[in-house]
């Protein structure tokens, strides 16, 4: 009979050679006759042959004999396991009796490692047992004070603090509860070059959403785009407050119906009237301000429009984030750079004047930090060149690249 810690199979993927899975093993025990499944796809087979060396574990597979669609694939196409199954690199293996769980949201325990807070909203690359996926806090539940692990309520998260929250990635993953004891309850979050910024523990998966499929469309953005005779596009303008990027978008606009092109202006202060009216100018609150219209120029480039997006979007992440949404050439980062100098003197909504003041306070180049783009598709050095002029190079830009 199969003990408890046997059955806890875990292994992940190096490669497929016909019917010669060869895998590391993380957690348990395998042996000849046993059925394994590949935890992403459901597809299982069985060992008839075992080889070990230097660590790692090799099978030799005879076909498939799951009953349903994979044997009758088998009966129909012949041929070797690597042939059938879609399986990549690094994905987890496990008994087909005692399956890990398989989803895209989870709640977690967390100790944050990095000097730079953790923000829900943020993306982070997540790397669990060698899965990796995007990952997001969608909600900070509490942060843990370590003293006397009492709850406390918490909106960003510093340095050596642990914290409960919920996770969501951009694709499902096979894991196992902190519970269990296996490498696969454990994961890292690190940034965009790859700094480990926190490690956690999985306490249990999340299934809201596993009732909610895709559903398929016929028409699509070439359809869509193809009616409308252009080539949809994302002209993202950041830059601090005052430095001329709703100026310069305005005129981006009315040059693109002047063409004939049917264009689209979202505008920072503009969308605060509605869309994200319940968001203040917090940390967080920027991080998901810029979520939120990022997925909405997403919906509306889909549409096939030319969207142009004014906004400060101080923050490197965030702008990345939105980049990661489009396809290759779809997003156009536009830097409006001017000094907060020559900014605070053109003040022209007189906000700057308000944080001499003391009355503003999560201001952007003061209290509240910029990143500075560094490589954007175009620079515009507003204090030498007009809104004008620097519409026209965007227009030519675009004009180029269609």
């Amino acid at each position: 009979m199969v003990n408890e810690e046997a059955k806890a199979f875990r292994a992940r993927l190096i490669s497929i050679n016909g019917n010669t899975v060869i895998m590391d093993v993380l957690n348990g025990e395998l042996s000849n006759a046993d059925q394994l499944v590949f935890c992403s796809s459901g597809e299982t087979f069985r060992v008839i042959g075992l080889d070990t060396n230097a660590g790692s574990m090799s099978a030799d597979l005879d076909s498939p004999v799951a009953v349903q669609v994979v044997a009758q694939v088998d009966a129909e196409l012949g041929g070797s396991l690597s042939a059938k199954v879609a399986a990549k690199v690094g994905e987890i293996i496990a008994r087909s009796d005692h399956r890990p769980e398989y989803v895209d949201q989870f709640e977690a325990e967390i100790l944050w490692m990095s000097d730079q807070k953790m923000l829900p909203g943020r993306r982070y690359s997540l790397s669990c047992a060698g899965q990796t996926a995007d990952a997001s806090v969608t909600k900070l539940k509490y942060r843990v004070e370590q003293s006397n692990g009492k709850h406390i309520a918490a909106t960003s998260i510093s340095k050596d603090e642990t914290f409960i929250g919920n996770l969501a990635l951009s694709h499902s993953i096979a894991f196992d509860p902190m519970s269990s004891g296996l490498e696969t309850s454990a994961f890292e979050l690190k940034s965009s070059d790859s700094k480990t910024l926190a490690r956690g523990q999985i306490r249990h998966g999340l299934r809201r959403a596993s009732n909610v499929h895709w559903q398929a469309i016929t028409v699509d953005k070439t359809a869509r785009s193809r009616l409308k005779n252009q080539t949809p596009k994302i002209v993202w303008l950041t830059g601090l407050s005052a430095s001329g990027k709703s100026t310069i978008a305005n005129i981006i606009e009315k040059k693109l119906l002047e063409m004939g092109r049917h264009a689209y202006l979202l505008d920072g202060d503009n969308v605060r009237h509605g869309l994200n009216k319940d968001l203040g100018f917090t940390d967080a609150d920027r991080v998901e301000n810029i979520r939120r219209i990022a997925e909405t120029s997403k919906l509306m480039l889909d549409a096939g429009l030319i969207v142009i997006a004014s906004f400060i979007s101080p923050f490197e992440a965030e702008r990345r984030m939105a980049r990661s949404l489009f396809e290759e050439g779809e997003f156009i980062e536009v830097h409006v750079d001017a000094s907060l100098t020559v900014c605070e003197q053109r003040d022209p909504k007189g906000l700057y004047k308000k944080v001499r003041q003391g009355v503003i306070q999560n201001f952007t180049g003061f209290d509240s930090p910029y990143d500075k783009p560094e490589n954007p598709e175009i620079k515009i050095e507003s204090e030498t060149v007009s809104a004008e002029e620097a519409a026209t190079k965007i227009i030519d830009y675009l004009s180029a690249h269609e």
